[in-house]
């Protein structure tokens, strides 16, 4: 049976309503029914791990982590490889059977959970539970952002759980969510209160993720990165794995390989337990969708730790390598799960052969600033706000894109007034951070957090300034939020900032096409979200001027 694809996950889904024929990704419909079956045989593993909880059993984390996976391989431009991904529902098809076979009560099971079938029915079974065309329009929308909140929340925690942190509640909830999906009882009100709650684990998954990293790595610090080469050949590190990272600078000691950041990976540098290795460059490049002319101009291999992956031209593709939840066909992948040492040493060899990386641009750029830092800085940016200096904080997290309507990220930077300060995180910033903004008092205009999940870092320095300055609301502070999303980990982002109680929140360049108008509706009245205008608007709408 012929899967009719239908995706619309991400802020680029085509014509803004869903992509039909491929993917603007770069993902073709056969990935896709391959995706959407995986979704489906995982939400049934969760039903049955949820029943075996409520029996009083226990899972084990090789469980939690087949779980995490498997979602993270379906976020936008994770993984391409058609083959990996049946294999993987094949393997979590085996374990819910296992599991299956210790419930003592299954009569209420869902059919995800029942359902077990070769790989020679997989094509069939898919073309019946991607995104459903009937039924309730807003129960359909609630479940999908439900989803793809559950999508970005098990991102996070698999960093988290890279790093040796485990948090079984927020694995327990994970799964009984994605299994409430199932659930054709649900009300609207119900799943309503289903997606707070999906924000409140994003908030615990991202504290688990932070206290990983720092714990690991220490805390970010005020921190200059080389945007210039050396003579060396290198391997580019792209994606989000710390870890990865890590492994890789420890078996890179010696060989004459440097290694550079690219991208979300540009935080790495600002963790003091990285700035101990010698060959450690700096970062090349800009954001992943400019990637094709980078990483040809790079000259030697990439290791892609996760998304976002643009399909590579052939002339690098197989110097291009993928490990993790992370894949793309005819790309070689090296293996290693969660808890395992990784072996670099073919992708070390490759780059020994390849040429030193053609330098892009010079110069460097200042980051560093997730929570433990700006609270060290806490006495010198509360005084610039009372005197004046500092009139408002503009949180600009989020991330890039190729769409033209981005560069209005860019524009809106430079209008800023003067007495601003731009507070960001994940791949967003690059629409700015490269522009000679100034500082204000020795305080960059130009705040950058980290990755994506450092958007936490945000969320606790606006809390910590409202403690400080002595306010009941966070939304009395002077901040305003104009946030760029594209996929699946911003939307956890977004429920986590909603559940914290964090209201106005614009959200561009679009507004995601899977809410039905009536939840769009929910979340613009209930939180105040909107999209975004002309720059000359939006200026005048958080300023009262013009740009």
């Amino acid at each position: 049976m012929e899967h009719t694809m239908f995706c619309y996950q991400c802020q680029e889904t085509a014509g803004c309503s869903g992509c039909t024929q491929s993917g603007v990704c770069g993902k073709k419909p056969d990935v896709a029914a391959m995706q959407d079956l995986l979704v489906y045989v995982t939400k049934g593993l969760a039903a049955v791990t949820t029943q075996l909880r409520a029996e009083g059993k226990q899972i084990a984390p090789e469980v939690n982590h087949r779980v995490t996976k498997n979602l993270f391989i379906t976020i936008t431009n994770a993984n391409f490889d058609k083959q990996a991904i049946v294999d993987e529902i094949a393997d979590t098809l085996a374990e819910k059977q296992r599991l299956l076979g210790q419930v003592s009560a299954s009569d209420g099971l869902p059919e995800a959970a029942r359902w077990n079938e070769g790989r020679e029915r997989f094509g069939e079974k898919a073309a019946q539970v991607g995104v459903p065309e009937e039924g309730d329009e807003d129960v359909r929308s609630l479940r999908e952002l439900i989803t793809y909140g559950l999508k970005g929340l098990s991102a996070y925690s698999k960093h988290a759980n890279a790093l040796g942190q485990e948090d079984e509640e927020t694995d327990a909830f994970l799964q009984r969510a994605l299994a409430a999906t199932l659930d054709d009882s649900r009300t609207v009100d119900e799943l309503v209160a289903l997606t707070m709650e999906t924000g409140k684990y994003g908030v615990n998954a991202m504290a688990l993720l932070d206290q990983a990293n720092t714990q690991a790595y220490g805390n970010p610090q005020i921190s200059k990165v080389n945007l210039g080469v050396r003579g060396n050949p290198g391997i580019l590190v792209s994606g989000h794995d710390l870890r990865d990272l890590e492994m890789l600078l420890e078996q890179t000691q010696g060989t004459g390989v440097d290694v550079y950041t690219h991208c979300e990976m540009l935080p790495a540098h600002y963790y003091p337990a990285f700035q101990k290795y010698p060959n450690f460059v700096g970062n090349y490049g800009n954001a992943w969708w400019q990637q094709a002319a980078e990483f040809e101009a790079f000259h030697g291999p990439i290791l892609m730790t996760t998304n976002c992956i643009v399909p590579p031209r052939e002339s690098y593709r197989e110097r291009m390598y993928t490990t993790g939840a992370a894949g793309y066909p005819g790309c070689p992948h090296i293996p290693g799960e969660v808890g395992e040492q990784k072996d670099f040493s073919e992708i070390i060899q490759r780059a020994k052969s390849c040429q030193p990386p053609q330098e892009l641009e010079q110069g460097e750029i200042v980051g560093g600033f997730a929570h433990a830092q700006v609270l060290a800085l806490a006495d010198q940016v509360v005084e610039a706000v009372r005197s004046g200096a500092i009139r408002k904080f503009v949180v600009m997290a989020g991330c890039d894109g190729r769409a033209k309507s981005r560069e209005y990220y860019t524009e809106f930077a430079k209008a800023l007034p003067k007495d601003t300060v731009i507070l960001t995180a994940g791949c967003a910033k690059y629409r700015y951070n490269k522009l000679d903004l100034g500082d204000i008092g020795g305080i960059p205009r130009v705040l950058d957090a980290g990755q994506c999940n450092d958007s936490y870092s945000l969320a606790v320095i606006a809390l910590k300034l409202k403690e400080v300055f002595g306010l009941d609301d966070v939304n009395s502070l002077p901040i305003v939020y104009n946030i760029a999303w594209y996929e699946q980990k911003a939307v956890i982002v977004l429920l986590s900032l909603l559940y914290l109680g964090v209201k106005n929140i614009h959200l561009g360049p679009t507004l995601p096409a899977f809410l039905s108008p009536n939840v769009a509706k929910l979340l613009v009245d209930t939180f105040g979200i909107a999209g975004i205008g002309t720059v000359e608007d939006d200026m005048k709408l958080f300023f009262g001027q013009s740009a």
